[in-house]
Order: structure tokens, then sequence, then C-alpha cells
């Protein structure tokens, strides 16, 4: 069985009211809640006038209000930027605050201009995160004090007194990208893992099997294990009824989104050509997004299962590409014509449906007889009258 989910980094081209980017953000969990989705994640990011959810547990605590059912997940707490006992704390009481609703995404953090405002060398994220992550997992799952001095930051008989609502923890995930650091910190530790990065095409193509393989190597020799079904792909999506429609509708929003903000802002270089009418449909023959009908989306899954040796949860990679109407119609989309297929709903559905058809023929037959019987026992009973 697949789950989905959507990744919400999120995505907002400056000059918008900030304050109603945030709440289209929340109005899509509600979305997703009302549609069956699985899971919604939050990024964590400082700069660049794009991403602008500095605290996702913040974001989450409200979204937790307004919805029912959905995961929420932190998508990510960069630890390097906070102290671990913090980080702990947080999480713990968001997890009691929902109920158990809570997933727990770490990361080293997203843009190295968050780093550099906080006086961090980008070689030290990666160490950072894997000092820190062991230790909130020891203050969750032990009520020992425990003791720490690090070079940023330090630990004197720390206990966290609020135990975690989920036994042990909330479920962890660590980012994984082109590095193998998350899969090998994830492997070490037996947690889940979020792939951010699944493109191929000419930006290289990720090696997901062989990602996965670093995870289970660094499993073996700590003693823990990590499943696929843990494992969660990012990809951005868009889906409408046609091909053409749905690249007609993103076209314009995706081009800004790679150009002005990936490649202009972020530096990292454009994969595709261009020019900028053609970015979505060189993305789309790249195999890097999918912008297309249910089908597409269904196909690609299966391609992604074969490419990675199998996985857990699609996370559909959330933009506002297109008009918020067909943004949401989307996601209808994925929920009514493609989950169904991954998640084993329609198993009793098709089962149901292939026992009536065969016996179609026989039950007509056998109505038809039923409705001549009670017509003879009508007329029978008129006669005796």
């Amino acid at each position: 069985m697949k789950r989905f989910g959507v990744f919400i980094a999120p995505f907002h081209e400056p000059g918008q009211n900030p304050t109603l980017a945030l709440e289209r953000d929340l109005e899509l969990v509600e979305h997703l809640d009302r549609l069956g989705f699985h899971e919604a994640w939050v990024g964590e990011h400082h700069s660049t006038g794009w991403e602008t959810i500095a605290s996702p547990e913040l974001f989450l605590a409200f979204a937790a209000e307004r919805t029912r059912h959905i995961r929420l997940g932190t998508g990510v707490v960069s630890l390097p930027y906070h102290h671990p006992l913090m980080v702990a704390d947080r999480i713990t009481l968001l997890d009691h605050l929902t109920r158990g609703r809570i997933n727990f995404g770490v990361g080293p953090g997203g843009h190295l201009t968050d780093a550099a405002m906080l006086g961090i060398d980008p070689s030290e994220l990666r160490p950072m995160m894997a000092e820190a992550l062991p230790l909130i997992v020891r203050l969750m799952t032990d009520s020992t004090p425990l003791t720490h001095v690090s070079d940023w930051f330090e630990l004197h008989d720390a206990v966290l007194q609020l135990r975690p609502y989920q036994d042990p923890h909330p479920p962890i995930a660590v980012t994984s990208m082109e590095s193998p650091a998350g899969m090998a910190l994830a492997g070490a530790l037996g947690t889940g893992v979020l792939s951010l990065t699944v493109a191929k095409g000419p930006s290289g193509p990720v090696d997901l099997s062989s990602h996965w393989g670093i995870a289970e190597a660094e499993a073996e020799r700590a003693g823990t294990a990590v499943d696929r079904a843990d494992w969660r792909l990012s990809v951005p999506v868009h889906i409408a009824e046609t091909r053409a429609e749905a690249r007609d509708q993103a076209r314009e929003g995706a081009a800004r989104y790679l150009l002005d903000y990936a490649e202009a802002i972020t530096g990292r270089p454009s994969p595709v050509a261009g020019p900028r009418g053609r970015v979505v449909d060189q993305m789309v023959e790249a195999g890097s997004w999918i912008v297309g009908t249910p089908e597409d989306l269904i196909d690609a899954m299966e391609a992604l299962e074969e490419r990675s040796g199998g996985f857990g949860t699609l996370l559909i990679w959330a933009h506002e590409w297109a008009p918020r109407d067909a943004v949401l119609r989307s996601y209808e989309l994925i929920a009514r014509e493609v989950m169904p297929r991954f998640t084993g709903a329609l198993r009793g559905i098709e089962a149901s449906n292939a026992v009536a058809r065969r016996a179609v023929e026989g039950l007509h037959d056998r109505r038809q007889a039923a409705v001549d019987r009670a017509r003879r026992d009508y007329e029978e009973s008129r006669a005796e009258r």
C-alpha cells in the first residue's frame, strides 16, 4: 500500500501579500485532509523571500486545529540552527497537543543564506545535524539525566520533563538529496527518509536504489533497521483532465519558479535550456516533473517504484504554478483517480463488480422468472376472488 502527502516548502513569489500566502498554505492542508491525503510536511527557512515559514512547529499547531485526520510533519527542522533540548521540547509538546499526529522531519538546513546569517560554516551543517539528532532521540526515550558538551551547545543533567505522546517518539525522517549523508544517518539511527530530490535528466539522475543501499548498509553496521515503507519521495506534480491543459496551466508559474527562483536566487543552474515557454515541456520530457493527466502520474509512480526498488509515500511538491482553482483541482484528481489505485481502496469494489458482471445474465433470467411468477400468482388470486 502506498501513502500520499504533500511537501510544503512553501514557494511564494515575492510581491504577494505574505499573510494571504500563509493562509493559502493552511487552506491547502485543510483541503488535503478532506480529500483523504495521509500527510503534510512543512519546511523551515529564513531567507530568499520565497519560502516564508520560519517555524514549521507553529504552522502545524495552527493546521492541527483546522484538520481532523491528516498527519503533520516538520519538513524539516534545521537542527544546526537550534539547541537539541529546545527541539526535543517543542516537538514533544506538539506531539501532545495534536494527540500523536506529528511526524518529526530533520535536516541540515535548506539554504546556505540561512547558515550565513547565523555564522555557520556550510561544511559543518551535516556534522552538526549528525551530532544533534542522536541526542534528541536519547532525550525523548530515556529520562536518565544527560550531559554532553559540544563546541556549539551544552547539556548538563538534561531531562525532557514531558515524555512524547507517541511511543517511543514521533516517527522520525531524515532528509536526503544528492549527498549520501542523510541516508547514512537514517541507517545509523533506523529512521525514515525524506528524499527531496528524485529528478532524473539533464541535471543528473539521482540513483535512488544506490542511495537506499547506503541506508541499509549503515543500518546493518549499526545494528538498526530501515524500512522502505518509511521512505518518502517528493516530486513536483500538476494534474488536469488533459496533458495540454495541465502544461498550459503550469507553464508560466513553473518557469518563474525554475528560472527566477531556483536558478537566480538559490544559484542552482537550470537543468534545461529553455526558453521560458518550453521549461515545463523540457522538465516533463526529462522525467523531472509530472505535469499531465492522472494516468501520467500513475505511470510515473510505477516508474519510481522500479527505479527505487520500492518506497512508501509519494509527497507532492506543493507549488502555485497554476491558478488556485486548478491547483486545488489537481489534488482532487489525484485523490479521486490516482490514490485508490495504490492504497488498496479499489480491491473490494473491483472484486464485487467482477462478481456482478459474471452473474449478470443468470441473475437477469432469475429476475425475469420472479416477475413472471408474481404475475401468475396475481392472476390466480384474482380468478379465485
